[in-house]
């Protein structure tokens, strides 16, 4: 449970009298409480009844002020059946226990703002998570089309920007978004702290802070500043802070056409992406070239459909080649790269979007963790559809293994059983499955999966050998060492 997800967790726990505190040899005991403290914002125990409400407000005050984060409130089971007389207890409207509404920011802070991106000669925008939990998608791109400045995202923000934008610099275009971003005179950064895979901000993922002027924008104080020095840092929220200063460049210059040394860059995002070709038409010996399963899934699906990736290599490749388009449409757990994740994730995003079409890219490996869920997606009526790349091992595991000089015949523990049949555990569960060992039969049992009207899992043939080799694999082994 990363912080950084919104979650309102209540767990019951055993009865105070062997709980609180535990007594030895107790039963299904344990401190929920204090196992819960590292990894939530709030975390309490609710003692008396008449206390709850206030423990709620608390709870719900910490998941929604600045950074979202996970929260949790455990109830002794005594308490289930106990009733609270509402008219005793005063319940609050939101905006009378909690900030709801940031706002613009200080007025001077938006001013000064605007003044360096007004008469910036190379300005450049970036989006972290924190554009999306603002609704702020649409404000960042005016702003960045007004100024004709470039756009790059967080990994966690994709789709913030659609990333077939003319001005953005994808994820793994590291020449190219390293070269703008250090020429660049003035960043506005918002919704980020410019974490471990934004190259914390710093030199040569970056300009040098001492020659390019860097504006914050953020809900979190304790964000702001917090990797890389800023000239102007904006405690506000993003939607209004970006309108704010958006009016405020529009009061100060035309708007501009043309992205400076735009072309320059893409000569390098061309470079990347012939490196990127090569990946995709290497030919397997066996099966489907994991690049090209997830380039079909993403020529196969909606342009709005959730795109949910789970696992280690797979996750390269789904990086790689399937594209976000709109907000809202990516799961990954970035914050720790879990495996087995997918599935659930795939499920919730589909509870919470029914309308949407929702596909889930992962691994063996990684499907092997949550595959159960399967059922849980047929019982809730849950319409995903699951591709699992099958190398018959953990791919990343024998990726790192080779980076390291390992000799195949040395490896431990990276195989996993090659007689395991995935599409047939999801029959079993009632699903729809199918197994695919060739790019010719993906596409129509896609379209099969769809049809189905089930919960669909593929298993997916893939070449072991390429899979060990994805694109940005050295790329992200170097960002791990910044």
């Amino acid at each position: 449970m990363p912080k950084g997800i919104l979650i309102i967790a209540i767990a019951c726990t055993r009865r105070r009298l062997t709980t609180d505190p535990e007594r030895g040899g107790a039963w299904q005991a344990t401190n929920l409480v204090d196992m819960a403290k590292p990894i939530t914002k709030y975390s309490g125990l609710v003692r008396q009844p008449e206390r709850l409400p206030e423990m709620m407000r608390a709870a719900f005050r910490a998941a929604l002020t600045g950074r979202p984060g996970p929260v949790f409130i455990a109830i002794p089971d005594e308490m289930l059946g106990m009733k609270i007389d509402d008219e005793k207890i005063p319940v609050y409207p939101s905006s009378q226990y909690r900030m709801t509404n940031m706002g613009a920011g200080d007025p001077a802070w938006i001013e000064e703002a605007a003044e360096l991106l007004a008469n910036a000669k190379r300005p450049f925008l970036h989006a972290g998570k924190g554009v999306l939990w603002a609704d702020a998608s649409a404000e960042f791109i005016e702003l960045s089309d007004y100024l004709a400045a470039g756009m790059s995202t967080s990994m966690g923000a994709r789709g913030a920007v659609p990333e077939d934008h003319p001005r953005y610099f994808f994820v793994f275009d590291m020449q190219a978004s390293s070269l703008a971003k250090n020429e660049a005179d003035v960043i506005l950064v918002v919704g980020s702290r410019l974490g471990e895979y934004d190259g914390w901000g710093s030199h040569p993922a970056w300009g040098k802070p001492s020659e390019q002027k860097t504006i914050q924008i953020d809900v979190d104080a304790n964000s702001i500043g917090l990797n890389r020095p800023v000239d102007v840092g904006i405690l506000a929220d993003a939607k209004s802070a970006l309108k704010a200063i958006l009016s405020k460049v529009k009061e100060k210059r035309q708007a501009r056409t043309e992205m400076e040394d735009l072309p320059r860059y893409r000569e390098l995002t061309q470079q990347t992406q012939m490196q990127g070709f090569q990946f995709l038409m290497a030919e397997p010996t066996r099966g489907l070239n994991p690049g090209q399963m997830v380039f079909n899934a993403r020529t196969f699906f909606p342009r709005n459909a959730v795109t949910v990736l789970d696992g280690g290599n797979t996750t390269l490749w789904g990086v790689a080649f399937n594209q976000i388009f709109e907000p809202r449409s990516f799961l990954y757990s970035v914050k720790m790269g879990y495996l087995g994740t997918g599935v659930p994730f795939a499920i919730g995003a589909k509870l919470a979007a029914p309308e949407r079409v929702v596909y889930c890219i992962t691994g063996d490996g990684a499907v092997g963790f949550n595959i159960m869920e399967m059922e849980t997606a047929l019982r809730e009526n849950a319409q995903i559809i699951v591709l699992v790349a099958v190398d018959d091992g953990w791919g990343m595991e024998r990726s790192a293994h080779n980076f390291g000089g390992v000799p195949a015949e040395q490896q431990q523990g990276v195989n996993i059983s090659g007689e395991m049949r995935y599409d047939l555990i999801a029959q079993g569960m009632g699903c729809y499955g199918e197994k695919v060992d060739s790019v010719g039969e993906l596409p129509a049992a896609l379209q099969r999966a769809v049809d189905s009207g089930k919960p669909a899992l593929l298993h997916v043939t893939v070449d072991s050998v390429l899979n060990t080799d994805p694109p940005g694999y050295k790329q992200f082994r170097y960002v791990r060492t910044l």
